[in-house]
Order: C-alpha cells, then sequence, then structure tokens
C-alpha cells in the first residue's frame, strides 16, 4: 500500500512538494545544485520563526522549574519513597503556580509533522502515483534522498565528509544546548541515602544522553531530514540564549 495517496495525506504531501520546488526554482540561479538543500534550510528557518510563542513559553517555563526547585525538593523530601504522592504534590504545586509542564516540549512536538513531511518527501519515488523529482536534488554530489549511513557505505563514501560534519556540527551544538540547559536549571544537591533523590539522580543520568538521539536520527533519516534537525538545532541554541536574556532583563523591570 502506498502511503502517499492515503486521502488527506496526499494533499499535504501535495503541497509540500510545491512549497520545496517552489523554493528550489527561485533559488536556483543564486544557489546552482544546493538549490533544494537551502530551500530546506530556509523552510526550517520559517518554521522556527513560526514557533517563537512557543519557544517564549517553554523559556518561561523553564524560569519557573527554576524558581520551584526549593519546593520540589521539599516535596520529594517529604514523599520519601512514595513516588505516587509526590506525583501528586507536584501537580497541585503546578497547577497553584499556573506552571505547565509540558510547555517545554511543545517546539519539539510542533516541529514533529514537519519532520516527518520531509522524511516522506525524500524516501518515496512518487507521490501520489507522479514521479517525485525532488529525489534528484543534491548537495555536493549527494542525493538529499540518501542518508548519512548509505553514503559513508556505499560509493558515495568520498562525499562522506559533508555528512560527517553535519553530524559533528549538530552533536557540538546539542552538548551546547545541554550545558546551557544544565546551567539554568541546575540540579537538586544529594542527600546521601535518599532514595527518592537516588532515582533522580539515575533519571538525570539518562537525560544526560537523551539529547544525542536526534544525531542517531538523522545519521538514517535522508539528508533533507538531517538538514532540518541540524538547523532546527542551531536555532534552538541562538534562540534560547536571547530569550532567556531578554526574559531575565523584563524581569529585572518587573516586566515578565
Amino acid at each position: 500500500m502506498d502511503i502517499t495517496t492515503l486521502p488527506g495525506l496526499s494533499t499535504l504531501l501535495h503541497a509540500g512538494t510545491t512549497l520545496v520546488t517552489t523554493l528550489t526554482d527561485l533559488l536556483t540561479p543564486v544557489a546552482g545544485t544546493a538549490a533544494a538543500a537551502l530551500a530546506v534550510v530556509l523552510l526550517t528557518l520559517a518554521v522556527r520563526l513560526l514557533l517563537v510563542p512557543l519557544a517564549v513559553l517553554q523559556v518561561r517555563a523553564e524560569r519557573d522549574r527554576r524558581r520551584l526547585a526549593p519546593r520540589i525538593a521539599e516535596l520529594r523530601r517529604r514523599a520519601g519513597t512514595d513516588t505516587a504522592r509526590f506525583q501528586r504534590s507536584l501537580q497541585a504545586l503546578y497547577t497553584s503556580e499556573r506552571v505547565s509542564p509540558l510547555a517545554g516540549c511543545l517546539p519539539v512536538l510542533a516541529q514533529a509533522p514537519v519532520v516527518s513531511l520531509l522524511y516522506t518527501l525524500f524516501t518515496h519515488a512518487s507521490i501520489d502515483g507522479t514521479v517525485n523529482t525532488l529525489l534528484r536534488a543534491t548537495l555536493a554530489g549527494i542525493p538529499l534522498a540518501q542518508s548519512a549511513v548509505t553514503v559513508v557505505t556505499s560509493p558515495l563514501w568520498v562525499h562522506g565528509w559533508v555528512v560527517l560534519l553535519l553530524l559533528a556540527v549538530l552533536a557540538v551544538v546539542v552538548e551546547l544546548t545541554r550545558r546551557a540547559q544544565l546551567h539554568g536549571n541546575p540540579a537538586p544537591a544529594s542527600q546521601s541515602g535518599d532514595p527518592a533523590v537516588s532515582g533522580a539522580t539515575a533519571m538525570t543520568g539518562i537525560a544526560r544522553w537523551m539529547p544525542f538521539v536526534s544525531v542517531g536520527f538523522a545519521a538514517i533519516a535522508p539528508l533533507a531530514a538531517a538538514l532540518y534537525v541540524v538547523t532546527s538545532a542551531v536555532w534552538t541554541l541562538g534562540e534560547r540564549a536571547v530569550l532567556r536574556r531578554v526574559l531575565r532583563e523584563r524581569a529585572a523591570v518587573g516586566l515578565a
């Protein structure tokens, strides 16, 4: 079964194909063979610009969690090993303080459909029975439909430096973003013998590596989708720094 023929999805895919193709045609006189890749980058920037309001909510939620950290630590201490009690107390605290624990996930969730769309556009030879010309697009000799793994394990390996550079940039940006997040939300000091805090420490250890899942995805996804992920990650790093500074300045004058 060809999923690109499903009602609704075929319309969305046609719209996505038209958008990327039109941008590519407009950019070709300037970017040449890299026009399609540049179109994906510009599409990413447009999406991230539209999601700035959600990013503001995300940074505000981050600030609120930092403000509530001492109270959360006290709730954890009182609950001890009773996880259900701690979760109820935490939810009550968030409700009373009007803090959404899901705000930090909104930008990622909002981008998921776009990444899925790009993934589909660059992995199907035809869209609803029509030949998919986007599969001909390349960047530095690499088809945007090929993944980093495929490139380095095929005759295209001579161009492998391109995808390896992208993955390296993504890994560095993810780490810088993680460190900035940790700096803005320091983990509570652990107390010896406190099983609740020990559990939180274990979760922190898992969270240490979770952001790098995006690097793994970029390695196996079509280059077009990887370009989106890398561009979005770079945007996130800069956006967070700017928004944190703006909110601090607004808070200093009593506006935030």
